[in-house]
Parts: C-alpha cells; structure tokens; sequence
C-alpha cells in the first residue's frame, strides 16, 4: 500500500526532477513509474516543454494520461493527436510582452499550440533547446500578425541571469496582471496567461481522469512547480531544488542525478524502504 494509501496520480515536473542533467531517464525511474503503473496509480507530466516536447519521456514510460505542457498552458492526449485545454494569451500582452523584453535585450521565442517562433535560429540556446525537446523552431523575420492571437507562450532568453531577473520585474510591473511570469531556468523567463499555471493543470488532470485534488502526488525542483504543489495532497522537492522550493513541499527527496525521483516514489508513495 502507499504510504498515503489515498493517492491515485502522481504528476511530474520533467527537467530537473524525471530526468537527469543530461536529459536521460534511469532504468531505475523507469522502473519506478512502471511500479506505479501496477499498483493502479496513474502518472502524468507537467514541464514547461511544448507537450510533444515530451514525447521521448511520455513514450518510454507508457504515459496515457493527457499531457500538459507549456507550465500548464497546453494540454494534450496522451498521443499528441488532441487539445484538451489550451491558455492562449491576448494579443496586446503578446505585444507588450515582446516590447518589454526587446527593450532589456532578451531574445524572443513564441509557441502556439503547433509551432515555435524564433527570429534568429542561431542565437543562444535554440539549438540547445531544439535538441532536447526534438523539435525544429520557424525562423522568421518579424512574428506574424495573426500568430499573435494564437500564442500560448513567450520565452524570454539571456546568458545573463540579472538580464533576465530585470526582465522579470519588468513583465510584472508593466505588462499587466493576465501573466504569470517565472524564470524556468536562469536563462529562460517564461510568459503564459495567468490560467496557465502548474496548478491549473494539476486540476485540468484531477477533473479529466475523475481525482480529487487530496489524492494526487506532485514533485519537482522549480518556483514554477510550487503552484502544483499548493493544489495537491502531498509534495515532494527535489533534493536540487532551491531552499525556497523545498520549503513549500512536504517532503524532500534526493537529486535528479541520484534517482531522486525513483527515491521518493518508493519511499512516500509506494512506501518501499529498501
């Protein structure tokens, strides 16, 4: 039995928490999400990845809940095939949001639900990113007008983390309150619509497969996560997360390259001591 015997999801940030720092999954934690499986607990992935951005994890894991992506702004079938919820942000703060971050000097990357924008292929970090989630960006030269009623998020990018800090602060204060903006890494500062959040998610999940909040599980590493945090029966920190995100979960697990993951499946849900 789990340690709490009530749970009946458990879902997981992805970056940071499922996989290690070289983006691979361990036997181990395929393992553990297979012992879960077995036990009739489902699993399923929030990260703020495009959803078929997480298709070399969802599919090895055999993952059939829907998919959310985009820190909740996009939520898929589990086979990419279906929107089940989608958050698209309004034009004006699309437009004011990429002022914003053009003025401090951050590059701009746009996602809809189907593609993601970039207007210099070769700047910092779109390659990097285009290989973890396996994805190929549409380099343009000027975003197109009518992608902008069709964004879901922005991401702000720069090697430089107080660049990207007083970019931050910046959205917050002149962008408006329809945002949620959150740093995802150093380097990314990420813009969904308020609705789009971990949180948000977790009840878009609660609601599709029937489970109430109290018996579902969460763990991750980041600020973005703790929104899921607050909205689940019990959570669980990566032991890289940050002393602020550890403070908001209930428990606290190994790093992501020490099976941290597998570690707290097997300890607070499954109750596994060995």
């Amino acid at each position: 039995m789990p340690v709490n015997s009530r749970i009946s999801l458990v879902v997981s940030d992805v970056d940071g928490t499922l996989i290690t720092k070289k983006k691979e999954l361990t036997a181990r934690t395929i393992a553990a999400v297979t012992r879960l499986q077995k036990a009739g607990i489902a699993f399923a992935l929030i990260s703020g990845r495009p959803p078929v951005g997480m298709r070399m994890i969802s599919e090895p894991l055999g993952v059939r809940t829907p998919i959310c992506g985009f820190n909740g702004g996009l939520a898929t079938s589990s086979d990419f095939s279906q929107i089940i919820a989608a958050r698209y942000l309004e034009r004006q703060i699309v437009n004011a949001a990429i002022g914003e971050l053009d003025r401090i000097g951050l590059d701009v990357w746009l996602y809809t639900d189907k593609t993601w924008l970039v207007r210099d292929r070769h700047a910092p970090h779109v390659t990097r990113e285009a290989d973890t989630v396996r994805m190929e960006p549409k380099e343009v030269a000027a975003f197109p007008e009518h992608v902008l009623d069709a964004v879901i998020k922005i991401v702000g990018v720069s090697d430089r983390p107080d660049v990207v800090k007083s970019a931050h602060a910046a959205i917050h204060q002149n962008v408006g309150h329809g945002v949620v903006a959150a740093c995802s890494q150093p380097y990314y500062l990420d813009i969904t619509s308020k609705m789009a959040n971990k949180g948000q998610a977790v009840s878009v999940l609660a609601e599709h497969l029937g489970v109430v909040n109290e018996e579902i599980a969460t763990i991750g590493d980041m600020p973005t996560d703790v929104p899921m945090f607050e909205n689940s029966g019990i959570s669980i920190a990566m032991g890289n997360a940050s002393i602020e995100v550890q403070r908001n979960a209930h428990y606290i697990t190994e790093d992501n390259d020490s099976d941290g993951f597998a570690i707290a499946i097997d300890k607070f849900v499954l109750g596994m001591r060995s």
